[in-house]
């Protein structure tokens, strides 16, 4: 089967017409540039060599090959200079009426076998290929911005789309040097779709007055290793991007809760704080960079109360033999003395309800999040009840940064911060698995390239155990009563008989 289009057409020469050009000519695909706006597509032509000339600067393409590859950029001025060409994909504005329109206009220039694509991000291909006269010649083929960088591209396949159109698209993103993902045809796609766990419950955590934007990020980055975290993230890509996608894909699942947008962000957009682009977003910017506040100092205390750890912490052994190499006193007893800090370390509940479930005083409890190992990671995160008092709180953070590993205070929460953000990342991946949108696989390849996430969501699930994201989906589920919670079946399945998440069955 021919993987390689040898004449493509791209209508739209944004940031993502462009890119998609420039791996397509590397190809060695001829390709026609189309743009409704007057000289945008030589202004494509132009920038696309530029950007090849830089690669020779930099070493990392061939002089000699420069002449051949600006000759395969052809801009063209009418959409009837595609009738010769093998496929054709439009890169245009994020609207259906618009998508429609045009490929209508394809499908009656280009030949019956010719196979027409979309980059969109959001829309159903199979509404936008509804219109065509032979919809199953058309499929989604969504590439990431920057696409010569991003190596990863969503092969979607609409409800009519013929299964050979794909595996000819899959070849071609190859050839191009990127890796493709099988998608079926849902909202968000399998990227945009995975990622709904990330930020979503960040902002849910803030919201919540759990913690602040850089402390929920300096968690994120240390405990679980997010090259970014989610406020980070949504400086970078800027809140007029996201905030619309996080509507989009919530209303297009009829307002499922596992995909609640967050008025923070319905707010901050309408004020004008999109992020670097605007010079101000969740952090502010100076020169480009971010002006982060400062961590706060460990407390200074003139003694440390011994410490008793609850029978239910989790990875109890574990948190005995820290306690010991931090040098603190630690009572045995089968519960607290009058004198002793009260440590609990649950899976998904709160720290008042362990308090009170287990009968110790709430003014001398607080909590640790032993989700990760405490070898694994590069923070250590307690979190306080309503009615910790001031020196016991100020006791934890001293005794946790004997070490010198930093440690964030935050208030009380089902599921700390790490724990309520990893188990839904690992949930909402689990039921893409369960709706069968993709192959796990696919879905692991396509977030650590799509999202550059450490581990895929699988992954991650199974590193820190499907019965304890169970056990924290769970009782998060009891602590706020929110359907946003619910396991998914395939997760709950696994764990029950502790089957890999990564594990498809045959």
């Amino acid at each position: 089967m021919q993987t390689v289009f040898t004449s493509i057409g791209i209508v739209g020469t944004g940031a993502m017409g462009r890119g998609i050009a420039q791996i397509a000519a590397q190809a060695g695909s001829t390709v026609y540039l189309y743009d409704t706006h007057g000289g945008a597509a030589d202004a494509a032509r132009t920038h696309i060599h530029q950007q090849w000339q830089r690669l020779v600067d930099k070493g990392r393409l061939d002089e000699s090959l420069l002449p051949a590859l600006v000759q395969r950029l052809v801009p063209v001025t009418s959409l009837h200079d595609f009738a010769a060409c093998e496929l054709v994909v439009e890169a245009i504005v994020e609207r259906l009426d618009s998508k429609q329109e045009l490929l209508k206009q394809l499908e009656a220039i280009v030949s019956p076998e010719a196979v027409l694509a979309s980059n969109t991000s959001s829309l159903s291909i199979t509404a936008v290929a509804a219109p065509l006269q032979r919809p199953q010649r058309m499929a989604g083929f969504h590439f990431f911005n920057p696409v010569p960088l991003m190596k990863v591209v969503e092969v979607v396949a609409g409800l009519r789309t013929d299964p050979h159109v794909c595996t000819r698209l899959a070849g071609y993103a190859r050839a191009m040097g990127h890796t493709p993902v099988m998608a079926q045809d849902t909202p968000g796609f399998i990227v945009n779709h995975a990622g709904r766990g990330y930020g979503t419950e960040a902002l849910r955590i803030v919201s919540e007055g759990v913690a602040d934007f850089a402390t929920v990020d300096r968690i994120l980055r240390d405990q679980v290793g997010f090259k970014l975290g989610p406020f980070e993230l949504l400086d970078l890509t800027a809140l007029d991007v996201s905030h619309p996608v996080m509507e989009s894909i919530y209303r297009q699942y009829y307002d499922e809760p596992r995909f609640r947008p967050s008025v923070i962000t319905a707010q901050r957009l309408s004020g004008g704080l999109l992020g670097r682009k605007s010079g101000e977003g969740f952090y502010r910017y100076v020169d480009g960079a971010p002006e982060l506040p400062a961590e706060p100092p460990v407390p200074e205390v003139s003694g440390l109360p011994p410490v008793w750890v609850s029978t239910r912490a989790a990875r109890r052994a574990e948190l005995y033999q820290l306690l010991k190499d931090l040098g603190a006193t630690i009572e045995t007893g089968t519960s607290p003395s009058a004198q002793a800090l009260t440590l609990v370390a649950p899976l998904g509940f709160d720290v008042t309800t362990v308090a009170v479930v287990e009968r110790l005083d709430p003014a001398r409890t607080i909590g640790i999040d032993m989700l990760i190992d405490d070898a694994a990671t590069r923070r250590r995160v307690l979190a306080t009840n309503p009615a910790t008092r001031e020196d016991m709180r100020d006791a934890a953070h001293a005794l946790f940064a004997r070490d010198g590993k930093p440690v964030s205070v935050i208030r009380d929460s089902g599921g700390f911060v790490t724990q309520r953000v990893v188990a839904n990342i690992v949930n909402i991946a689990a039921d893409i698995c369960q709706q069968r949108i993709c192959s796990p696989k696919d879905l692991e390849t396509a977030v650590t390239l799509g999202l550059g996430y450490p581990l895929g969501p699988l992954a991650m699930g199974d590193r820190w155990g499907p019965t304890n994201i169970l056990e924290v989906l769970f009782n998060m589920q009891t602590v706020y009563g929110d359907p946003r919670y619910r396991p998914s079946p395939w997760l709950r399945r696994r764990g029950a008989i502790g089957l890999s998440l990564t594990h498809e069955e045959p």
